[in-house]
C-alpha cells in the first residue's frame, strides 16, 4: 500500500511539473544590477509557439524608460514599446526547455535568438539571448508575477 501511495504521489508531482508552461506575466530583471526592469506577458499562440508583449517599463534611479523603439528595424521602427510584441516564435518540446525564439531589445534595437528554461516550481524563467551561437550572449532570470 505504501508503495502504491508513493508512486501515486510521484506521478502527481511529475504531472504538475509537466503542466507548467511559460504563459503568464513575468517581471524581467536587469542582468547586471538585479533590479526590476518591467513586465512582459507571455501567451501561447494558435500555432503552439509563445509570444511576449511588453506591459510596463519600470523607472529606476538614473534611468527613464524610452517610450518608442527608435533604433529598431521595421516593422518596430518608432512604435510604442508598451504593447509591442518583444518575444516571438519560442517553442517547447517538453514544457521545460524553450528554443527557436526571437527577442528584441527596444533600447538597442537589436534582435536576438532566444532560448530558455523554466525551473521546476514554474516561478523562474531563465532566458538566454544571443547572436549566432549561444556562447555569445546574455542571461536573464525572469520572475513569475503571481
Amino acid at each position: 500500500m505504501k508503495i502504491i501511495l508513493g508512486l501515486l504521489s510521484i506521478a502527481a508531482l511529475c504531472s504538475t511539473a509537466m503542466a507548467q508552461n511559460i504563459s503568464g506575466t513575468w517581471r524581467y530583471m536587469d542582468d547586471k544590477t538585479g533590479e526590476a526592469k518591467g513586465l512582459v506577458k507571455i501567451e501561447q499562440q494558435a500555432d503552439g509557439t509563445y509570444a511576449g508583449t511588453a506591459l510596463k517599463a519600470t523607472p529606476r534611479t538614473g534611468y527613464t524608460p524610452k517610450e518608442f523603439c527608435t533604433n529598431c528595424p521595421a516593422p518596430y521602427t518608432n512604435k510604442p514599446i508598451i504593447g509591442m510584441q518583444v518575444i516571438q516564435g519560442l517553442k517547447t518540446a517538453d514544457g521545460t526547455n524553450y528554443t527557436h525564439g526571437k527577442i528584441i531589445d527596444p533600447v538597442s534595437g537589436k534582435i536576438y535568438s532566444l532560448k530558455g528554461k523554466l525551473n521546476p516550481s514554474g516561478k523562474k524563467l531563465f532566458l538566454r539571448g544571443y547572436m549566432g551561437v549561444s556562447a555569445v550572449g546574455r542571461n536573464q532570470t525572469w520572475l513569475r508575477v503571481e
